[in-house]
């Protein structure tokens, strides 16, 4: 697979690191950071004194996530799933340790892109592998490192850390799909029937579909981590994860609204169309009707009869002309007040 380079990179690292580990960094138990290089992750796992490993990579090459399964102990499992951008969001105890896979979007170019963030979550280490348009996670890390208390809590502060920033994440693309239905409204009830409005309402319900499919797994995610009996979270990390879950029940309900209202702008939009189609047969059926009766009686005075009484008459003419133009008028009336005209 061909690597990306990464959208978000962070600007001070080691110079040491490969391109791909976009940070390797050490807490201690006051939350105080350490800039390391992936050989010092043994050296600082080997000294019990509450200190966690918090390592991120974008796209990394199987040599870095060899070497990072040495030093963490990760399970082969996690790793070769680690190694493919294409898994379905999942959490997966092995051991002490959890491995969390999860679908991230983002806006890019006014178009959104999706992508995948695997986490490795142990007693003393946090790894997230990113693929594909997935935001750093730097913001998350800078949040945690203004407020050391969190970090205290090891690494499930961390994670809660990353997820809380993935629903955040998803917001704002619901408010720009509400904006975006909002605007396309007026189209829909538009008089004149516009084709790019029915393309715009399906290209916004796939969108929303796929952002439905990404976020929808996170509330089951959620749910097992803020009720998951482990050490790797404690039950006071465990109320914020209780919070990120509401947060995504109220993401869902916004996506499954909004996926709603589309299908009724798509029914309504088609219903109108089929209403204008009516209105415009019926106005074609009246004309029809109309000229119907001014030929129907030139046609009785088409044949080649010899003996036809009209023909001798004098006025005979303006009156058959009288009598094609009252019926006309006739007509015409009905239709009017039938709404055809």
């Amino acid at each position: 697979m061909r690597r990306m380079k990464d959208p978000n990179p962070q600007a001070s690292k080691p110079h040491d690191l490969p391109q791909c580990v976009v940070n390797c960094v050490a807490y201690d138990r006051e939350g105080q950071r350490r800039d390391i290089s992936l050989d010092a992750i043994s050296d600082v796992l080997a000294v019990d004194d509450g200190s966690f490993v918090w390592v991120g990579l974008y796209e990394p090459d199987e040599s870095v996530l060899d070497k990072l399964q040495e030093e963490f102990g990760l399970h082969d499992l996690a790793v070769e799933d680690a190694h493919n951008a294409h898994q379905r969001p999942k959490v997966e105890a092995y051991g002490n340790s959890l491995f969390i896979a999860i679908h991230t979007a983002q806006t890019v170019d006014s178009h959104i892109r999706f992508g995948e963030t695997h986490i490795f979550v142990g007693p003393r280490y946090l790894v997230t592998v990113r693929h594909g348009a997935s935001s750093s996670y730097a913001p998350a890390r800078a949040r945690m490192e203004r407020e050391p208390e969190m970090l205290k809590h090891g690494p499930g502060a961390a994670l809660y850390a990353i997820l809380d920033m993935v629903v955040d994440n998803y917001r704002p693309i619901v408010d720009e799909f509400t904006h975006e239905l909002n605007e396309l409204e007026q189209d829909v009830f538009a008089q004149e029937f516009r084709k790019d409005t029915v393309h715009k309402l399906y290209d916004l319900k796939r969108e929303l579909t796929r952002l439905r499919m990404a976020a929808s797994p996170l509330q089951d995610i959620l749910g097992q981590l803020s009720r998951a009996r482990t050490t790797l979270i404690d039950e006071e990390i465990q109320l914020y994860f209780r919070d990120v879950h509401d947060h995504t029940v109220r993401l869902n309900e916004s996506t499954d609204t909004l996926r709603e209202m589309l299908t009724a702008a798509m029914s309504v939009n088609l219903a109108l169309v089929t209403v204008q189609q009516g209105e415009t047969v019926k106005r074609l059926g009246a004309w029809a009707a109309l000229l119907a009766a001014p030929t129907l009686v030139a046609s009785w005075y088409g044949m080649n009869f010899a003996h036809m009484p009209e023909l001798a008459g004098r006025h005979s003419y303006w009156i058959l002309i009288g009598v094609v133009a009252a019926a006309c008028l006739v007509l015409y009336g009905m239709f009017k007040r039938a709404k055809w005209l």
